[in-house]
């Protein structure tokens, strides 16, 4: 499974911008006007990861592949969203289809920058955009309801899933996101909150982007968003957009060193999607051999025949066991053969539970 992030926010607050940093790109237009984006950017960029390297240089693959996370730029979001205004139908349809949401909120004074709202301020933007998604959300499940009501009297089993939707309709209706709603643990109600791709129950990372005489978002503005942040219970990362998009272009040791000067010590991409990973329970595996050493992204707490079905689902189907390493183990003791020798090479069934950075092989039969 590859991460897929959808970057949104007001119009004119440095999505474009961040996504081009992202991204290492000029592929979304940046200009100082309101819907600049219109149709949505995506990009598919390498998950940052030091430890394919290192067994590289063991190894010497024919190839490096890492982990992949895709990155939407979704055209700026207005006031009247969830009626259409602005494209607003197309952009939250756009939304639905991401794992993660990466909210940008301008959290730097520039004269020659407009604002749609004509001011600066994080707590405001990031009601108008939350509103927006949140009436998004009644409106879909209002439609649900109608024909769930009507259902439910011809089905009387039907009735707890529909107790359950009205009282997620009055959650929504006091300005709660779905995420932070409590689903009963019966497959009929989980299945139909499942169904319904409510957008406030996407996971959040907000982000405040920076100038570059604040990188470290020491800021009131920033400070404004890191407490609404807290509030909601979602991670925060601090990215000067333009200041990466600048360096975006250098060579790897450049751009840490740049940053670096400015007292940043990652990278945006690192911190979002380091951040994602953690926010949706992720973890990374590896295979190592002679023709590739690879990075592949798992949900935590799976086990090893779903780590192979990751690979192809014939070797979950055909799953005979797991031949696996600690990274830190293959490290330290030069390899699989050294791992071999002290008895640090493990042979897992069915049960294991795979954990980052395992470097494993899987044996199977079809």
């Amino acid at each position: 499974m590859a991460l897929s992030a959808g970057i949104v926010g007001l119009p004119n607050v440095g999505k474009s911008t961040l996504f081009n940093a992202l991204t290492r790109s000029e592929q979304a237009a940046a200009a100082n006007y309101a819907f600049c984006t219109v149709e949505p950017n995506t990009a598919v960029v390498p998950v940052p990861d030091s430890r394919l390297k290192t067994l590289a240089a063991m190894v010497n693959p024919e190839k490096l592949v890492p982990a992949t996370v895709t990155f939407t730029d979704i055209a700026g979001l207005v006031e009247g969203a969830h009626r259409g205004e602005g494209l607003g139908n197309q952009f939250l349809a756009n939304i639905r289809e991401t794992q993660a949401v990466v909210h940008v909120v301008r959290c730097f004074e520039d004269g020659n920058v407009t604002h749609v709202a004509g001011s600066i301020d994080p707590a405001r933007d990031v009601e108008i955009i939350e509103t927006e998604l949140l009436l998004a959300d009644l409106q879909t499940l209002e439609k649900r309801l109608d024909k769930l009501e009507s259902q439910s009297r011809g089905d009387p089993s039907l009735k707890p899933v529909l107790e359950m939707a009205r009282e997620l309709a009055a959650h929504l209706d006091q300005g709660r996101p779905a995420a932070l709603f409590e689903v009963p643990d019966r497959d009929e109600e989980q299945r139909f909150f499942a169904d319904l791709w409510l957008l406030t129950a996407k996971p959040v990372i907000y982000c405040a982007n920076v100038g570059e005489d604040d990188p470290a978002g020491e800021g009131p503005q920033a400070a404004a968003l890191r407490e609404h942040a807290e509030q909601r219970g979602a991670p925060m990362v601090v990215i000067s957009a333009q200041l990466e998009q600048e360096v975006a272009g250098l060579g790897s040791e450049e751009q840490q060193e740049m940053l670096q000067g400015y007292g940043i010590e990652s990278s945006g991409l690192d911190q979002v999607v380091h951040t994602a990973y953690s926010l949706l329970g992720l973890i990374s595996f590896l295979t190592a051999g002679p023709k590739e050493v690879r990075g592949w992204t798992l949900k935590r707490g799976s086990t090893a025949p779903q780590a192979a079905g990751v690979i192809h689902t014939d070797f979950e189907r055909g799953f005979i066991r797991a031949e696996v390493i600690a990274f830190d183990d293959y490290v330290k003791l030069g390899g699989e053969a050294g791992c071999r020798d002290a008895g640090k090479a493990r042979v897992e069934g069915r049960d294991y539970v795979m954990q980052d950075g395992d470097v494993v092989h899987f044996r199977f039969n079809v």
